[in-house]
């Protein structure tokens, strides 16, 4: 998903299907996900931010969730519009707003692609827009600054103490924290963090 970054949305926008083939049994699979089901009130409502092509939505809808996926890409959002039990919203992180509105929310690999100065912000709006004690997941890739990569994509990268840092000053409770490798769209391989939180 992307923010206002123009090229990073043509890349999304052309490669949705691709992304979606690439990452299906993955999104599918993803043990991460399950425990963020489990975590959630039975029959609630979460958001997927930068839900791409819906998978994880899909997942959600299945186990009796009822997910808003998000994303600022149109042929993203297409995507998962073909999904059952998933609505779909197409809009950026600056369009988050609301209170007490999410039993969970979801924010696999999107927030990689706000920029660093808007990032307290963005996370400020999740947590006003969860409700208290909710599970909230964030996933992001690990190193300093800011780059693009070899399709144009706009990252910002976070070591892990930073970001759990930034999270606890949004007022998210972080209790369990992954790290790993995996190879993207751009055929990078990639060290990550995913941190799962309550608010």
């Amino acid at each position: 998903m992307s923010g206002t970054d123009r090229e990073t949305l043509a890349v999304y926008n052309g490669k949705a299907a691709d992304y979606a083939k690439q990452n299906e049994t993955h999104l599918r699979e993803d043990p991460r996900l399950r425990e963020f089901i489990n975590a959630c009130k039975p029959g609630g409502r979460v958001l997927d931010l930068g839900c791409g092509p819906g998978t994880s939505s899909a997942v959600m809808a299945a186990a009796g969730l009822c997910p808003l996926a998000m994303d600022a890409s149109a042929e993203m959002i297409a995507l998962a519009n073909q999904l059952k039990g998933v609505d779909t919203c197409q809009a950026s992180f600056d369009d988050l707003a609301g209170a007490n509105i999410y039993d969970g929310i979801w924010a696999n690999f999107s927030l990689l692609h706000a920029p660093r100065t808007k990032f307290p912000h963005h996370l400020t709006s999740l947590r006003e827009a969860l409700r208290t004690g909710a599970p909230f997941y964030i996933a992001l890739k690990l190193g300093k600054g800011e780059a693009r990569d070899a399709l144009g994509r706009y990252y910002t990268y976070y070591e892990e103490d930073e970001l759990i840092n930034l999270l606890r000053t949004a007022g998210f409770t972080p209790h369990n924290r992954t790290t790993g490798e995996s190879t993207g769209l751009d055929g990078a391989l990639a060290r990550w963090v995913s941190v799962a939180c309550h608010g």
